[in-house]
């Protein structure tokens, strides 16, 4: 296969998206060809909407033809690819299965800015895709090669337990997953958010209690949390959540800010409360998540929107006012 044209959906300097072309000169052989079927939105392709770059990075699609190394996937299977398209392979976070982590990642925003979500098809490594399950529809699949990836990484990873008691910060685009996540793996789930507005969905996902916050001083919820997710765009009063931690407790930021983080520094260090980053898994982690989600049935509450300009930019302008429920996806017209 030579001269593949790709239609592709760009940020401009004025934030519009437009569209554009890509060009690539055909399949090397490790590389998979896919017919882009839905794409999520993300709170991260906001930050890029003025960059001259394709976007989203939770793209789902259907095997247009492989390379000829490929051997995992085949003409007609279902494939979806999140934040990072490609490692080097050979460092120690490669060699140890943390390849999120390496040097030489090529990650949304930093590389491969040429493909995206947001177009007609994408080219990529077939060690870099991953099969979709049959329990989940492409539709919901895209929200989950982030949103649900992102959340599922921080409770796999860092030592929660089913018997432990959690809070989420949020009930958005990652808190309506994380509460999903949380209740599935057996923990008590513990939601803020600023009004009683989303309580009745918060708590049919799996919340087994509810605290709005909004105009309040002190949270008062009984037991303390051993961990605490914060999904909301903007940082929580700490020092009102640092006192619902329990000793040893772990807090994980989860959105992206360009903000400082300030935290009350004696609240945590005298009750030896960690302060994890974390971002998307690694492949392993992230095959296992979208394992659990089929096993479980935890599916993305998606709203949909025709993936074209017009399309895009509708989506975006109701992110940016917080009139999603919950995560955008943009379905291919054809």
């Amino acid at each position: 296969m030579t001269g593949i044209e790709i239609t592709v959906f760009k940020g401009s300097p004025n934030g519009n998206i437009v569209r554009s072309k890509t060009y690539k000169d055909g399949l090397k052989p490790d590389e998979v060809l896919l017919k882009i079927t839905h794409a999520g939105l993300c709170g991260t392709d906001v930050h890029y909407k003025t960059s001259d770059m394709v976007l989203s990075h939770e793209g789902v699609g259907v095997v247009q033809d492989v390379g000829s190394e490929v051997t995992t996937f085949k003409k007609g299977d279902r494939a979806g690819w999140g934040y990072l398209h490609d490692s080097c392979g050979h460092c120690d976070e490669c060699l140890s299965g943390n390849e999120i982590f390496c040097p030489e990642r090529a990650m949304y925003g930093y590389a491969d800015t040429d493909q995206g979500g947001f177009a007609s098809h994408a080219i990529w490594k077939a060690g870099f895709l991953f099969h979709i399950p049959d329990a989940i529809s492409s539709s919901e699949a895209a929200p989950l090669m982030c949103a649900g990836a992102t959340v599922f990484n921080a409770m796999h990873l860092y030592g929660m337990l089913p018997t432990d008691r959690v809070g989420v910060i949020g009930v958005g685009g990652l808190g309506h997953l994380a509460i999903q996540f949380a209740a599935k793996m057996g923990c008590q789930v513990v939601v803020f958010s600023g009004t009683e507005s989303k309580k009745e969905e918060a708590m049919h996902l799996g919340a087994s209690e509810f605290y709005a916050t909004k105009n309040v001083q002190k949270l008062e919820i009984g037991a303390p949390l051993k961990h605490l997710f914060v999904t909301t765009s903007k940082q929580p009063e700490w020092k009102c959540y640092l006192n619902t931690l329990s000793p040893h407790a772990k807090i994980y930021p989860l959105t992206v800010s360009t903000d400082s983080l300030t935290l009350p520094y004696m609240q945590l260090v005298g009750n030896g409360i960690t302060l994890q980053g974390s971002i998307c898994p690694s492949r392993g982690t992230h095959v296992k998540m979208l394992r659990f989600a089929a096993f479980h049935g935890i599916k993305p509450i998606v709203q949909e929107f025709p993936l074209n300009e017009t399309g895009i930019n509708d989506a975006m302008a109701k992110l940016e006012k917080g009139e999603v429920r919950y995560r955008a996806v943009l379905v291919a017209e054809e």
